[in-house]
């Protein structure tokens, strides 16, 4: 028995296949250079691990905690600034104890960290972002006395994203006129 297929019928059948597979041969080629779903995701999780980094940084430096400070950076980690220049993890606590003493915070001065722009290269990355340094003042309120950019390059270290080296600028100096607030704070009018 022989079975007899329109050319019609033929022809609708075919095309709407030889579409299909064209297409799926065209998003195949054009998925070969993108990377797979498991890479993207580490990309993700890279970029969260290194802004809690850049966040611990400007915690620990106004904790005055130079030992979490220092243990940010790699092993022959550079910190570069207006300071100076420092290598190593142990060179860069004392450093830093060195310039801002060994005290507390008794001023209440802080960082502010923002716009983040972080690239991840396999275990190596790039970081930019903005800092501004904010003074209690002894007539109340505040002051942004400083403010500039960190140019970063991070490396993962054991497991553990660290700094490879880091480059403080500062944009803008300090404001005329700008006071640290006292270690105690005036009496208010009404305890009077």
């Amino acid at each position: 028995m022989t079975v007899q297929v329109p050319l019609r019928r033929l022809i609708a059948v075919a095309i709407p296949v030889f579409a299909f597979v064209f297409a799926w041969n065209s998003l195949a080629a054009q998925n070969k250079g993108k990377e797979s779903v498991e890479t993207r995701l580490q990309r993700f999780v890279d970029k969260d691990e290194i802004q809690h980094v850049l966040l611990e940084y400007g915690r620990a430096l106004d904790a005055r905690d130079f030992t979490a400070y220092s243990n940010l950076f790699a092993a022959d980690g550079e910190w570069i600034g207006g300071f100076g220049a420092v290598k190593g993890p142990a060179n860069i606590k004392a450093f830093m104890e060195k310039n801002m003493g060994t005290g507390a915070n008794t001023t209440n001065n802080y960082h502010l960290l923002s716009n983040f722009v972080i690239k991840v290269t396999g275990d190596t990355a790039t970081a930019w972002s903005r800092w501004a340094f904010v003074q209690p003042q002894q007539a109340g309120g505040a002051v942004i006395a400083q403010a500039g950019r960190y140019d970063d390059t991070f490396v993962r270290e054991n497991g553990a994203w660290k700094f490879k080296k880091r480059t403080a600028s500062n944009d803008t100096g300090r404001p005329t006129g700008a006071q640290v607030r006292p270690l105690t704070a005036p009496e208010s009018p009404s305890s009077k």
